[in-house]
């Protein structure tokens, strides 16, 4: 990934007008690596006058971008997931390093991004409008989608690189421009996507990358009457910040934030092919997934046989470096998670919950954790509360679906669902009764480039991806005229 001759390569600098540059404090702080804890190179922090700068430069691109034809923006974006491709492997070592995640899973959330790319690029094609019949004589109302103008974005570290993705995507595609505050945690994937954009021919400035520190950024960015819309993914309560912040501008938000997905895993199924399957759900990424399954409830009929089978294969995985090809799970991302899951972990135990395996660090070097499995886990603990965004699975057994759709529904999030059965009849009935966003049966692909992603309740509003994603970058506008 090529900067400016003055900017080291292990370093992550901010991209301004078409621009790698340092920040103007001439700052840079350090990117470590979640296996061993060394430094991998830095990041530039932006300074108010960067924000300044990347304002001025946003606004004018926009003045040009929402004028480009749909088919032109469609043809840059296209170019520049053709680049992704290429340059997959290169992009993937890069997040594994940063973030932590097996090599496989890095490449294939980078082959996401170009598929989030090339989505946009079609769908920001059919962004239609409509003529409406009118009971006035020579009246004709008509309707258009325009571009909402810049766009503030906040991306998180669990997916550095698809997050960035899908709104970058969107909003390009729809004829806006867009600063984004990337990861510094693993702010590679943001670089690379920047760079393929820049090499794709995209204009000066409708496209700017950022990083720093989260606050100072968030509220500089969206107090400047420049930006028109934010887009935050990431926890709840970051996010009620931002979305206060953004209220008192009167600017409409994305907000794809925190869940705590429950798992109705009916008697119907077999408890220990679907135990296999559920582990390698509940395991990727170390559990830092937004819609990652977390507390499993279980038919009591095949409960017995599902938790020995569920514990079995979470001792089984092979947790290491991500770059290890043999590595099934790799470490939590920073020392902050790693915190946090333990936290958790020891509330569970003290207040009467049963370690069936895992339940503690690997080393002492780097933010490695065991795959955990609790059962017997109480209302009280905090595990079933807050979000755990870690490798830990709740197992509980229920007699009757009635009561294990309101435990299921029983927390304020309302990201993702899921069941796992062979009747229809119970799967149109978790269908309809989830109060979540998305649904899986059978399955935990919820997610996808062609299909609508977000929440309800405390986990957000908005949605990103599908015809809804470019829908969340435009406005409507109405014209009424009679011939003059």
């Amino acid at each position: 990934m090529p900067f400016d001759t003055e900017i080291d390569a292990a370093d992550r600098p901010l991209l301004i007008d078409n621009v790698w540059r340092a920040g103007g404090g001439g700052e840079w702080l350090p990117i470590l690596n979640p296996v061993d804890e060394s430094v991998l190179g830095r990041f530039a922090v932006a300074t108010s006058a960067d924000l300044d700068d990347a304002l001025a430069s946003a606004q004018a691109a926009f003045l040009m971008w929402r004028d480009v034809g749909p088919l032109a923006r469609a043809q840059v974006l296209r170019g520049a997931a053709a680049l992704i491709l290429e340059r997959a492997d290169a992009l993937a070592t890069a997040l594994t390093r940063e973030q932590g995640k097996p090599f496989a899973q890095a490449r294939m959330e980078i082959e996401g991004c170009a598929r989030a790319f090339d989505w946009a690029a079609e769908e920001g094609r059919r962004t239609y409008g409509r003529v409406i019949p009118s009971n006035t004589p020579g009246l004709m109302w008509t309707t258009g989608r325009f571009p909402v103008g810049p766009v503030a974005a906040f991306t998180p570290w669990n997916f550095p690189a698809s997050q960035a993705a899908a709104k970058i995507g969107s909003a390009i595609a729809a004829g806006c421009s867009i600063i984004l505050k990337g990861p510094e945690d693993a702010p590679s994937g943001c670089v690379g996507l920047a760079q393929a954009l820049v090499d794709a021919g995209l204009p000066p400035g409708v496209f700017t990358l950022v990083f720093g520190r989260p606050p100072e950024i968030s509220e500089h960015l969206i107090a400047s009457p420049i930006i028109r819309k934010v887009s935050f993914t990431g926890s709840v309560p970051v996010g009620k910040h931002l979305a206060g912040l953004a209220a008192a501008q009167m600017k409409p938000c994305t907000m794809e934030l925190g869940g705590h997905a429950p798992v109705l895993v009916f008697g119907d199924v077999d408890p220990v092919a679907a135990a296999k399957t559920m582990v390698m759900g509940k395991f990727r990424n170390a559990g830092q997934v937004c819609v990652s399954p977390t507390r499993f409830m279980i038919a009591q009929s095949i409960y017995e046989p599902f938790v020995e089978a569920f514990v079995e294969g979470a001792k089984a995985l092979v947790v290491g470096d991500g770059l290890d090809p043999a590595t099934e799970m790799g470490p939590l991302a920073n020392d902050r998670r790693l915190a946090s899951v333990e936290a958790m972990v020891a509330d569970a135990l003290a207040k009467g919950a049963t370690l069936r395996t895992g339940g503690e660090r690997i080393g002492n070097t780097g933010y490695f954790y065991r795959p955990t499995v609790l059962t017997d886990v109480p209302e009280t603990a905090r595990m079933l509360q807050d979000e755990p965004f870690g490798p830990i699975a709740v197992l509980s057994p229920f007699t009757d679906r009635e009561e294990a759709m309101v435990r299921a529904n029983s927390t304020p999030f309302g990201l993702a669902a899921y069941a796992f059965t062979r009747s229809q009849e119970d799967a149109a009935f978790v269908a309809r009764r989830f109060e979540s966003g998305m649904v899986g049966i059978n399955t935990f692909a919820v997610g996808g480039a062609e299909a609508p992603f977000g929440g309800i309740k405390e986990s957000g509003y908005g949605r990103e991806g599908g015809m809804e994603g470019i829908d969340a970058y435009l406005t409507t506008k109405v014209v009424a005229q009679i011939p003059g």
